[in-house]
């Protein structure tokens, strides 16, 4: 994690302490001038025999950079500023130059381990309703020539990773398929680079993402793009802080070593996303909109097909009635009904005929027809049928 700052509870409130080493965390620089930016001011400190260097009683809020020249090679962290509580641990990492004889790259692969060295990492950085994860892995290889590991080193990003990607910089050995990231052996004496990016959904503010890598990771570190009320969790975690840095908010957080093949789990809440709310109101409004007007017509239907059989039932008694009357009439005329039958009779034939002839009047309005003729004969007028 070469010149990015970690947030300690180890050090006095505002105070900065630079570890300056040669390749390793092994090969301390001591005694060498380390100089510290603040505001733009220039301080100095010489770094002790475990290679730091610490600047007390720094402004919280004022932004910092360390620096320091190594043999001719200027090494530099990036920009922060210094916290109100607790203070910061920097390391810069200068190049190991008298290594170079003791490895031979070219050499035979052997069978050996890989490691994810101390500078591998996992960033994330909450979007709109997703988070990118970058995984900046240092596969290193701690033996003087190419080794080969037992298995290929192969792992699969989590499940609902979508556009995973290698990022500039990785081994030209890394592949990708799919949510599969493939590293082709051997690997060279020292440092392989694999830096991995993939976008994850979280609709709903809070994700949990896991993950196994198929070597050990020496220590647990994670950055996390403070956003609103971001809230970091993992039983990976040992300490954790917030660090302000180039004017955003980030949660640092580390731990110890995670054995390969352990899964490393890690809570995200609190993430920026939109309320589900108005969307789930609009589906259900058009959803009884839908079923009111199903309804609507499932009734008119009923209603139509209740009106349509009414209406033939009061026709066919209508005939009915006047069939009757017209035998009346043939009898009364022939003899076979006295005056006084007939007269009785047909009162109540035109008594029962009445409220026939106005309910189909009625519909007959309502539906701007004219009303339906008798069996066998064209349609009268009321007054006609009656008379």
């Amino acid at each position: 994690m070469s010149g990015i700052p970690r947030p300690v509870d180890d050090l006095p409130d505002g105070s900065i302490s630079v570890r300056l080493i040669r390749g390793s965390l092994s090969n301390n620089i001591p005694n060498h001038p380390v100089q510290l930016l603040v505001d733009g001011q220039s301080a100095t400190a010489r770094t002790d025999e475990a290679g730091r260097a610490q600047f007390d009683k720094i402004k919280p809020g004022a932004v910092v950079r360390a620096a320091a020249d190594v043999d001719g090679e200027h090494l530099e962290s990036s920009e922060f500023q210094a916290p109100s509580r607790g203070g910061i641990r920097l390391l810069l990492v200068a190049t190991d130059t008298s290594k170079g004889s003791s490895t031979n790259p070219a050499a035979p692969a052997i069978g050996g381990q890989v490691a994810l060295g101390g500078q591998s990492r996992i960033v994330v950085e909450p979007g709109d309703e997703a988070v990118t994860v970058y995984y900046l892995l240092d596969v290193s290889n701690a033996a003087r020539v190419p080794v080969n590991p037992p298995s290929l080193f192969m792992f699969d990003m989590p499940s609902e990773a979508v556009g995973t990607t290698l990022m500039q910089g990785s081994t030209d050995k890394a592949s990708v398929k799919g949510t599969r990231v493939r590293v082709q052996g051997p690997f060279p004496p020292g440092h392989t680079s694999l830096q991995i990016g993939c976008e994850l959904p979280a609709s709903t503010g809070s994700i949990t993402i896991s993950q196994r890598f198929p070597a050990d990771l020496e220590q647990f570190a994670l950055i996390v793009k403070k956003a609103g009320d971001t809230v970091v969790r993992s039983p990976q975690i040992t300490r954790q802080q917030e660090f302000p840095a180039e004017g955003e908010v980030f949660i640092a957080s580390t731990g110890g070593a995670v054995p390969a093949g352990q899964p490393i789990t890690i809570e995200l809440s609190g993430l920026p996303h939109h309320s589900r709310a108005p969307r789930a109101i609009a589906l259900a409004l058009a959803l009884g909109i839908a079923i009111a007007g199903f309804w609507s017509a499932s009734r008119t239907d009923t209603r139509a097909t209740g009106l349509a059989a009414e209406r033939k039932r009061l026709i066919a008694k209508r005939d009915r009635l006047l069939n009757e009357m017209v035998r009346l009439e043939r009898d009364r005329r022939s003899g076979r009904v006295d005056e006084g039958r007939y007269a009785t009779r047909r009162e109540q034939l035109v008594a029962a005929l009445e409220p026939i002839y106005g309910a189909l009047d009625t519909d007959d309005a309502d539906r701007g027809e004219a009303a339906a003729p008798i069996t066998g004969a064209p349609p009268l007028p009321r007054a006609q049928a009656l008379s």
